[in-house]
């Protein structure tokens, strides 16, 4: 069964009781809440159906990333015409059983979306005849209760990654401001342009240099580390040099914050600006500073070009750019606050990748039928 959405423009249909699901609330588990709800009046005037709680929904459109997300309610709710919901009969089959193995095979969802039509997507008639595994409804309840405790072990870690994160936030805005002092700090800020801070490294030639990439979340990588076709120049003799220690920005992108500082030597696409810090200039400071969403804006308001497609930032307006920075001592120790953060980040997300790493193979065991119940308690004897 699916569900419709009622017109927007009118207000009255928005804002009620009703529970009302979209593709961007399904989080591929237990769904315990949605971002908007609607009146009686928009479900009346709309296709929209009531759902039971214990239904798993399946995004069938909405972009290829949301094809095959799923959720299991634990409420009733109206839902979109993007989202088709199946009530299990709870004597055959577990709801939570049939999510995981919904997510299980998310990659079929997405190789038959594609394969199969013009615009991905799946229907109705898809779901119905997507197969499950016949397991009897006690290993069911097995292997789903073996996998909820994965599964809850991750939400406790993707909870503290968010809580530390956001502790990390807060510590920009204070620390990389000077609205809050370290320990032993009390020399004033002085404000300098970017070109008395840096020079920019426009060294080309070197081709014997390994390709690299700049990217906003993994930082300076090896291309190949990208996982995305390589579509670099066979030419690569105006790629630029990148050193350790230098900030490498996308010229066209660094008003959306895609900057990183190098501890790889390598070549980049003629694409990025290169720049290296004075004397007196601490490039692990200036990375993080250049993360700040106040940094961000200048980044944008330096930009230039017609529409957001053209703006680049080059070199010679980013060296006009004003900022204020403490002397390098204070420089060193702010940066060394922002490190542990990210070390302990890092730490976070190997234990998080493991446990998801866990319960694939749990979920290849168990929802496969290749460790069934009666051998497991056969084994514990």
């Amino acid at each position: 069964m699916g569900g419709g959405t009622p017109n927007r423009s009118n207000k009255a249909y928005f804002g009620g009781s009703i529970s009302w699901v979209k593709t961007t609330d399904l989080n591929n588990g237990l769904l315990h809440s949605t971002e908007e709800t609607i009146t009686e009046l928009g479900l009346r005037k709309s296709s929209c159906k009531i759902i039971p709680k214990g239904s798993v929904l399946i995004a069938m459109y909405g972009g290829f990333n949301q094809i095959g997300r799923t959720g299991l309610l634990t409420f009733d709710s109206a839902i979109n015409q993007a989202i088709t919901a199946i009530v299990p009969n709870k004597e055959k089959i577990n709801p939570y059983f049939l999510l995981e193995w919904l997510n299980y095979r998310v990659d079929y969802w997405k190789r038959f979306a594609c394969s199969s039509r013009k615009d991905p997507n799946i229907t109705k008639g898809d779901v119905e005849v997507f197969p499950i595994p016949r397991l009897q409804i006690h290993e069911q309840h097995f292997a789903a209760n073996v996998l909820t405790c994965w599964s809850e072990a991750i939400e406790i870690i993707e909870r503290l990654i968010a809580a530390k994160e956001e502790v990390k936030k807060g510590l920009m805005q204070r620390l990389l401001t000077g609205k809050c002092r370290l320990n032993g700090f009390n020399k004033p800020w002085k404000e300098f342009q970017m070109g008395d801070l840096f020079k920019e490294r426009s060294q080309r030639g070197n081709v014997h240099l390994p390709l690299l990439s700049i990217t906003r979340e993994e930082g300076v990588i090896h291309r190949d580390d990208v996982g995305r076709k390589d579509t670099s120049n066979a030419d690569k003799s105006k790629y630029l040099r990148i050193c350790p220690g230098d900030i490498g920005y996308n010229t066209m992108r660094m008003w959306q914050g895609v900057s990183a500082l190098s501890a790889l030597e390598g070549i980049v696409s003629p694409a990025y600006t290169i720049v290296t810090p004075r004397n007196g200039v601490d490039g692990e400071f200036m990375a993080y500073l250049f993360k700040l969403p106040k940094t961000i804006h200048l980044f944008y308001r330096y930009s230039q070009g017609l529409t957001s497609d053209t703006w680049n930032l080059k070199f010679r307006h980013f060296r006009e750019i004003k900022v204020n920075i403490p002397e390098i001592n204070e420089q060193k120790a702010i940066a060394q606050v922002f490190k542990a953060c990210d070390a302990e980040l890092s730490l976070y997300r190997k234990k998080l990748a493991a446990l998801h790493k866990q319960k694939r193979g749990l979920m290849q065991k168990l929802l496969s039928g290749h460790w069934r119940l009666n051998v497991i308690e056969e084994a514990k004897k």
